[in-house]
């Protein structure tokens, strides 16, 4: 540490020499922190463009299968009989369904209001053990019950002792032993219900045993003699001309449509291309086009002020937050103007989505054939649609459109717009990589990062250089200081040695 004195004998203002001597040192490590700053808002502006190129990549790819063109649609002719939905797979057609019997699971509750189950006491109400609610009960009730899961046949004993289980607790496990039946307790009907989990003729309630006479006394269920062991139904439908058919539930799926029964009776099922689903995807294939091609072309005819470089930590001080804002608008346009690789992106990306597509029926093997075209050349190749011929040329030819998008073939002239879209897309994406690397990187590898990390290491360099020449500059000053302090000692003894000499 360099000892300091401070213009004690000179009266100079040492700090501020200093400085002002260090502020001209400064301007080249200044230069280095702007060129650095420029490089980063650069490397930015091109990570901005690789997000505006994923999210058309991801429209692309969405548009390139076939699958995107499959989508069904159904409609049933009365929803209080049927509702249908299409799969990819259905085929567009016209069905009759006459419903003759709806899926049932077996249901069994109490054919009368039971007692009580809440008990009143001094500090409210509360839920009544089972020899409360049931008079002359016995201390311990047992029973069996017997269902079944996915076909498979369960079976479990319960039992309760009745001075501290309730009727909700009954229910809990019954619904927790995973047989196949569940149970419910209403507390404002004071009904106890006993029913399978499924519906079809496999879902099955069986009481095995009940030797208290405890569900069907006690709780009033109607599951004895012949009713010990109950099986539900299956639906049964008529579709078209074709024979009986049966399901264990009422949702289930013919041919690629799904079907959900209400009740008993006929309606008619259309199927369908669906349109609007497919018009979807080309409509954000298209807003993800517009998005990068329009953030590219602004980029790259982008006015660059050469005037105003990136701010200092000194220049900032002495402006507004405002003034700071603006200065960097100016200082942040233009970076990538004229950019050649963005440049040759964009070009690639533009030119392979607008050609034609070799092979195709000339009426149908280009974007305009369809309503999607270009208009102002000053808008960069923005994309319109007009959505009527887009509609029209869906309806008529859905195949025809489907082929323009998803076409696949080793000549890259043949292939379709969607998949030339999406390989363009991806080498760009990776030349963009290459330069500017992506935010998300733990160490940027980058063409960029590189050149930052060397840049780092100069200012580095030169800062420390600068902390040396500060050093130095206090080195001398101290020696001028302590010249000058000598310097005034020796004139004091001198004076002082006059001054005896003439008394």
């Amino acid at each position: 540490m360099v000892m300091r004195l401070s213009g004690l004998s000179s009266g100079l203002d040492i700090d501020q020499w200093v400085t002002d001597i260090m502020k001209a040192q400064r301007v080249r490590v200044d230069q280095q922190y702007q060129k650095r700053q420029v490089l980063e808002w650069q490397r930015d502006d091109y990570r901005s463009i690789n997000t505006k190129l994923l999210a058309l990549r991801n429209a692309s790819f969405d548009l390139k299968l076939q699958g995107a063109f499959a989508a069904k649609t159904a409609s049933s002719s009365d929803d209080s009989v049927l509702t249908a939905t299409a799969g990819s797979d259905a085929l567009p057609a016209n069905y009759t369904v006459r419903v003759n019997e709806l899926a049932a699971g077996v249901t069994r509750l109490s054919s009368e209001a039971l007692n009580s189950s809440k008990v009143e006491t001094a500090d409210g109400t509360r839920n009544a053990t089972l020899a409360e609610q049931f008079v002359g009960i016995s201390e311990t009730i047992t029973f069996t019950l017997a269902g079944t899961v996915n076909g498979e046949p369960k079976e479990k004993t319960f039992t309760f002792n009745t001075g501290t289980a309730n009727i909700y607790q009954v229910a809990r496990a019954i619904n927790d032993a995973d047989i196949g039946v569940k149970a419910a307790y209403d507390g404002s009907l004071e009904r106890f219900f006993l029913m399978t989990s499924d519906t079809g003729s496999q879902a099955k309630l069986h009481v095995v045993a009940d030797d208290d006479n405890f569900l069907t006394g006690n709780l009033s269920l109607d599951v004895g003699g012949d009713k010990a062991e109950s099986y539900g139904t299956d639906a049964s439908i008529n579709l078209n001309d074709a024979g009986e058919l049966t399901f264990s539930s009422n949702q289930f799926t013919v041919n690629g449509i799904n079907f959900d029964l209400k009740s008993k009776g006929t309606a008619n099922v259309s199927v369908s291309n669906d349109v609007d689903a497919v018009m979807d995807k080309i409509k954000a294939f298209v807003t993800a086009y517009n998005g990068a091609v329009e953030l590219m072309s602004d980029k790259l005819k982008e006015e660059r002020h050469y005037d105003f470089p990136p701010l200092t930590d000194e220049q900032k001080k002495e402006l507004e937050e405002d003034d700071i804002k603006k200065w960097e608008e100016k200082a942040k346009s233009g970076l990538l103007r004229g950019d050649a690789l963005l440049f040759s992106v964009n070009q690639q990306l533009r030119s392979g989505t607008m050609a034609r597509v070799e092979g195709l029926p000339q009426d149908l093997n280009n974007l305009s054939a369809i309503g999607i075209t270009t208009q102002d050349y000053l808008e960069g190749g923005k994309l319109h649609i007009d959505e009527d011929k887009l509609r029209a040329a869906l309806t008529s030819d859905l195949e025809g459109v489907m082929n323009l998008f998803t076409r696949s073939s080793e000549v890259e002239s043949q292939r379709g717009i969607a998949a030339r879209a999406y390989e363009a897309v991806n080498r760009g994406m990776q030349s963009i990589t290459v330069r500017a690397g992506y935010a998300d990187a733990g160490y940027d590898q980058s063409f960029m990062g590189e050149e930052i990390r060397r840049m780092d290491e100069r200012i580095n360099t030169m800062e420390a250089r600068l902390v040396r020449t500060e050093e130095r500059y206090y080195r001398q000053f101290t020696a001028m200081e302590q010249a000058l302090q000598h310097m005034n000692m020796q004139s004091m003894w001198l004076t002082q040695q006059f001054a005896s000499y003439s008394q």
